[in-house]
């Protein structure tokens, strides 16, 4: 009897954790900025209960992800053992990618800041600072061109990574070909590197665009 929890407390973590694993999945649906009464609605869980968990949207967003970017982190930390600065930074940018293409949650993790989310604190901070080692070794090594600056990289891919969950839409790859474009620009010596995947057709363009829009697709 003494070892198991009082029946309130054992409802109160259930209802915690049925919260977290349904606004996971809203959130990768949805965005960071989906409503909270969808979430309580699939969760079936009355409002009122989310809140005394949760009291604000970062405090949830905080929980959510709190471990989900793990693999992320290591490959930064991957990235920087690279003995070929160009290699490491390319292989980084490329995971990257491939984790903002999993879910449009994530997607707004790494891409916008959310005031009070210390997970993405530590994320920002360690993508900012596998980049700049990784864009230093790289001038030093003459791969990277020598004016570029860590905050022109974190422009460039926070721009481009928010098209991402749009080009999914129409292919689940069609983010590596403006990856590879934009990674050329950042070379020394600028290469016409083979396009993987072919170009977005006219109506292609458009329904990326569509996405991108203030009444997207949910």
């Amino acid at each position: 009897m003494g070892g198991h929890a009082p029946t309130g407390r054992r409802d109160a973590l259930r209802n915690r954790k049925l919260l977290t694993q349904t606004a996971r999945e809203v959130f990768a649906e949805q965005g960071l900025d989906a409503p909270l009464d969808v979430i309580a609605r699939r969760a079936g869980i009355g409002n009122a209960t989310l809140y005394r968990h949760f009291p604000t949207r970062a405090a949830l967003v905080n929980e959510v992800f709190r471990d989900a970017l793990t693999e992320t982190m290591a490959a930064g930390a991957r990235a920087r053992t690279a003995e070929d600065a160009w290699t490491g930074l390319t292989q980084y940018l490329h995971t990257v990618f491939a984790t903002l293409a999993a879910d449009r949650g994530t997607n707004d993790l790494m891409t916008t800041s959310l005031e009070g989310v210390t997970s993405l604190e530590a994320i920002h901070a360690h993508n900012r600072d596998t980049i700049a080692d990784l864009l230093h070794r790289g001038q030093a090594q003459g791969t990277v061109r020598p004016n570029l600056t860590t905050e022109d990289v974190l422009l460039a891919l926070a721009a481009l990574g928010r098209v991402v969950p749009a080009l999914s839409t129409v292919a689940p790859d069609a983010w590596i070909r403006p990856l590879t474009l934009l990674l050329d620009s950042f070379r020394a010596h600028p290469a016409a590197s083979t396009l993987p995947a072919p170009p977005l057709t006219s109506a292609q363009l458009g329904n990326v665009l569509l996405e991108l829009g203030p009444h997207r697709r949910r």
